[in-house]
């Protein structure tokens, strides 16, 4: 019986033991446990990084911050015995808060709602509408203060280059992998803001706030202990010319098209310009919603981004392509001619006939039909269709060395691939061993099935400019305090074309500017090499196109323009390619009647809108 006696009691002893223990532990050595006792007198604040800036080439800002303030609600504390008044104090309508607070407490609407959780109320306020208001916080429990940053745009410029933020998704919530943002943060939606979005976002930190029973702050939770502190975005140099920017935008206004000028040996873009465009502070602030909205209604599709996603055919500026391919695989010299027979394809009168040089310079459409010719029939097969295949492979296959046919990895979103057809597509709509030289002569001259965007035939014109290689055109020159650059933005693609056989194609290219379709506007001092280019338009007015670089030795500016329902390439395209070389080479403009003429036409009512 004694000995029962002890055994409870030591059983007793040790459960006590273990009590007292863990008790110590809990109380003593472990504090995680207060902290959930304490958690509802401490408010958590985000600390909302500050964005990285953005600047052009030469240092001059582009995109900064803009302090906002929300206004959070904590449905649970907030009380109201005066609504009218509250609304009167706030700038809103009776009707507006009671629609706002449902929305609020609606899951359906907020999945994010939680009664204890600050839920937004008044988004974006400026410093300005803030003052106003601050005054009035204290009497109005529950109502709580986040600072936040908006972009802000220093030029009216670039918008479908530099992009915008906004409030992330739904769907950009659910499928992030890193769990970093939260309904209700702000993201990079387009453009740079995208594309860069990890290095400008920062790192947010979190402040612990104590309150009182009255939800009145009493300083930092154990003296900012459990603090994490913000880290700001880094910086972006661009490679924008923002004067070029701007002056190829003015020459662009009231016409359908775009602009991109590259840096050939560096693949730097210079200028990046989408007619019409917008200007990036219409999507900031308050009313991005509403701006928005208005936005994608305009029937010219100003949100469109041409130089990556219109697609196009090239026209006439696909014949340098060809020139240099066909050197390559040896079915012409530089020096063979061919007769501007009109029987075989149609064209402008010109001298005739002509070497390569000469059909460069006069864009002669039967010399590129026979160039062509003698590239996809070979006779190297005695079946003439398996001919075609084999030497139309051959071929196609040198065009997506240029660039063409395939994504061209610039450092923006959503960039088209153009297309170079295939075998395998002209097998499907005649039939395998069906088609031939015939059927596809109208690729000769950069027609039918071709189709390429603005960034490519930019990407063209540095390519020949560099006699056969270029580096992926980017926007961003610099990343960060140690000025950094993606890897892929510093290496080069080379051609599967001889360095060589571009020199007859560039001294064609001279010549269109001294002496032929584009002679008229050849500049003092400035030695350009381009090529005009008219694509045909099945729904209205053909397509005004050019390329070119200048100086013609170590150049300094490759550029392509394409202008919708323009007409010939050298009286819209040529003209606003030239006054911006100028303009980026000189930086002065020796012609003001050559610049009068562009901005004087108006070309937006040729294109057909949606009403």
């Amino acid at each position: 019986m004694q000995e029962r006696k002890f055994v409870i009691n030591a059983v007793i002893i040790a459960i006590g033991l273990i009590y007292v223990i863990r008790l110590f532990f809990l109380q003593v050595l472990d504090s995680s446990y207060k902290i959930e006792a304490e958690i509802n007198a401490i408010e958590k604040v985000v600390d909302y990084p500050y964005r990285g800036l953005i600047y052009d080439r030469h240092g001059d800002l582009l995109v900064f911050n803009t302090p906002v303030f929300d206004i959070t609600v904590v449905t649970k504390e907030f009380k109201l015995t005066d609504t009218l008044l509250f609304c009167q104090r706030f700038g809103i309508s009776k009707e507006e808060f009671i629609t706002k607070m449902k929305d609020i407490k609606n899951p359906l609407k907020n999945r994010g709602y939680s009664r204890n959780k600050p839920q937004t109320l008044f988004k974006q306020l400026s410093l300005e509408d803030f003052a106003h208001v601050q005054d009035y916080m204290n009497d109005y429990p529950g109502l709580y203060t986040q600072a936040r940053t908006i972009r802000s745009y220093s030029y009216p410029s670039a918008a479908n280059a530099l992009g915008y933020i906004g409030e992330i998704s739904p769907k950009a919530l659910e499928k992030q992998k890193d769990g970093y943002y939260k309904q209700g943060d702000y993201i990079g939606i387009s453009g740079i803001e995208l594309f860069y979005e990890n290095e400008l976002r920062g790192r947010r930190g979190v402040k612990y706030i104590m309150k009182d029973v009255h939800g009145v702050q009493k300083g930092s939770y154990r003296g900012g202990a459990y603090d994490t502190i913000s880290a700001p975005g880094e910086n972006l140099t661009s490679t924008i010319d923002i004067k070029l920017q701007q002056y190829g935008e003015l020459l662009l206004q009231n016409k359908i098209g775009s602009v991109v000028a590259i840096e050939p040996s560096t693949g730097e873009i210079l200028s990046f310009i989408s007619s019409p465009s917008y200007d990036p502070n219409f999507l900031t602030g308050r009313k991005f919603s509403e701006n928005y909205v208005t936005l994608e209604k305009d029937p010219y599709k100003p949100l469109f981004n041409r130089p990556l996603m219109a697609m196009y055919p090239p026209g006439s500026i696909f014949k340098l392509a060809q020139a240099a391919i066909a050197l390559e695989e040896g079915v012409i010299t530089d020096h063979s001619r061919f007769p501007c027979d009109k029987s075989l394809v149609n064209c402008h009168e010109h001298p005739s006939p002509q070497d390569l040089r000469g059909a460069i310079q006069w864009s002669c459409n039967p010399y590129f039909y026979m160039v062509f010719k003698k590239m996809i029939s070979q006779d190297k097969n005695p079946n003439k269709f398996k001919d075609t295949e084999a030497n139309f492979d051959v071929w196609r296959n040198h065009m997506l060395t240029f660039g063409f046919g395939q994504k061209m990895l610039v450092d923006l979103p959503n960039t088209k691939s153009g297309n170079i057809p295939s075998n395998a597509y002209y097998d499907r709509v005649y039939g395998d061993l069906h088609w031939k030289f015939s059927t596809i002569y109208s690729l000769s001259i950069g027609q039918g099935e071709i189709n390429v965007v603005p960034i490519q035939m930019a990407n063209m014109a540095a390519l020949i400019a560099n006699k056969g290689w270029y580096i992926t055109p980017h926007l961003i020159r610099s990343i960060g305090k140690d000025k950094h650059i993606l890897e892929e933005y510093k290496n080069r693609h080379v051609t599967s074309v001889d360095p060589k056989h571009f020199q007859p194609v560039i001294d064609g290219m001279e010549q269109v500017v001294l002496a032929g379709t584009a002679s008229w506007l050849k500049i003092k001092d400035i030695e350009i090499c381009g090529k005009t280019g008219t694509a045909e338009n099945p729904h209205g007015d053909d397509h005004s196109v050019y390329i070119a670089f200048a100086p013609k030795d170590n150049p300094k500016i490759a550029i392509a323009v394409y202008v919708e329902n323009a007409g010939f390439g050298a009286m819209t395209a040529a003209p606003i390619a030239h006054l911006m070389i100028e303009k980026y080479l000189k930086d002065t403009i020796t012609r003001p009647p050559l610049e009068k003429m562009v901005l004087d036409k108006n070309l937006l009512h040729k294109v057909k809108t949606k009403p």
